[in-house]
């Protein structure tokens, strides 16, 4: 999976120009809104034209018209940009094996939400990553190297420093080949290892239902995200975490798999790889809205611990990240309110303790996650939720 990018115009266009689809089944699309948005894109190369002219999304050549080979369907999750939605594009992070980062060539580099993405990236953990100098047709040549130089400065010491910057005009369709043969080297399929239990972030959840559906045609609820290892099929029995709260406490959600949903196509069987969406015997009212979101899915006892306090070691950044000024971070206070991303969860958690550098926190609502999972940190700077650091549980 790759942040952000049609057929036609391409999906890969109208990522680029702000013209985003989402490309899952009919019903499904029925059930999105414009929050965590992803689409699926096709790769193809010619198999007479040369490199980088070859490669398209398309079946047939755009140089030649001849018949284009099919390399493999990769899924694009389009993390908004706006420093607000920080917690949304670190669900999108979250998910994706590499990243595709979109600078605008008639804009000052770096942008408060580019040192966001970028910072979101460093956290979770993404290596493999593109940037696209886009916009190139509006700008002359004086001022598309000075933005060149100014990505390049942007990005030295970061994990972003080697990334290959490649200039694209969109709405001309200029250097896309060049792109997808990029997206090709630098992001590969990754192995994945079927063998393990079943595990799967919800990145979306909605209820597919029209308004006035008779009760007799009701489909149940349906989770989206991506499956990281394991399998699942129709018929299987998952379970959902954290669940519900019963009392003091919170009881584990189990459901049966009554669809499976991956590039518009209904499947039996369904393997990591891609973004799904898996229909279920839920009631619709509990996955609405995208209430399930930041929940794991599993075989029935093989999901992580849920937390409901821990200790993690802090690493603050030296400034806080998405704001035009540079605001020096202040340490982390005792009965300081802070806001963690993990996975695709989102939750405030309270300070209890803070000692050198680790720091016991209390959550407002659970999460299931593993210890080796990293821990978006943010704060409330005028008024608004900056990022200031990453964790990592203490062992």
């Amino acid at each position: 999976m790759v942040g952000h990018v049609d057929h036609g115009k391409t999906t890969l266009t109208k990522a680029l120009t702000g013209e985003w689809t989402d490309r899952h089944s009919e019903e499904i699309k029925r059930g999105i809104s414009i929050k965590l948005g992803y689409a699926d894109a096709a790769f193809y190369k010619c198999k007479t034209c040369p490199d980088p002219e070859g490669y398209s999304n398309l079946p047939t050549c755009k140089k030649c018209g001849g018949e284009a080979e099919l390399l493999r369907t990769v899924s694009f999750v389009d993390s908004p940009g706006h420093e607000t939605l920080m917690a949304t594009m670190l669900c999108g992070a979250a998910i994706m094996n590499g990243a595709v980062l979109l600078i605008a060539a008639n804009e000052t580099c770096p942008q408060p939400q580019t040192k966001e993405h970028l910072m979101a990236l460093n956290i979770v953990g993404i290596k493999k990553i593109i940037i696209v100098q886009n916009k190139i047709d509006i700008v002359d040549e004086v001022k598309g190297t000075a933005n060149y130089n100014q990505i390049k400065q942007f990005t030295k010491g970061t994990v972003a420093e080697d990334a290959p910057i490649i200039p694209v005009s969109a709405h001309h369709d200029a250097n896309l080949d060049v792109l997808i043969k990029t997206i090709q080297e630098r992001i590969p399929t990754p192995e994945f290892d079927r063998t393990k239990p079943l595990f799967m972030y919800i990145a979306r959840s909605f209820d597919v239902n029209k308004p006035g559906t008779v009760p007799t045609d009701l489909r149940g609820g349906v989770l989206g995200g991506s499956i990281l290892q394991g399998e699942v099929g129709i018929g299987d029995e998952i379970e959902i975490a954290p669940g519900d709260k019963k009392g003091k406490e919170w009881v584990n959600i189990h459901t049966k798999v009554m669809s499976l949903i991956s590039g518009g196509e209904e499947l039996q069987k369904l393997h990591p790889g891609g973004l799904i969406g898996i229909g279920t015997e839920l009631d619709p009212h509990q996955t609405k809205a995208d209430t399930m979101l930041g929940k794991i899915v599993g075989k029935p006892g093989n999901l992580p611990p849920i937390w409901e306090s821990f200790t993690m070691d802090l690493n603050l950044l030296e400034r806080v990240v998405g704001m035009a000024e540079e605001l020096k971070v202040d340490p982390i206070k005792t009965n300081e309110s802070l806001v963690l991303n993990i996975g695709t969860a989102t939750t405030v958690a309270v300070v209890k303790s803070v000692r050198e550098r680790f720091c016991e926190v209390s959550l407002k609502r659970p999460v299931c996650f593993d210890m080796k999972q990293r821990i978006g940190v943010s704060r409330r700077v005028k008024g608004r939720w900056r990022l200031i650091g990453f964790g990592v549980l203490k062992n």
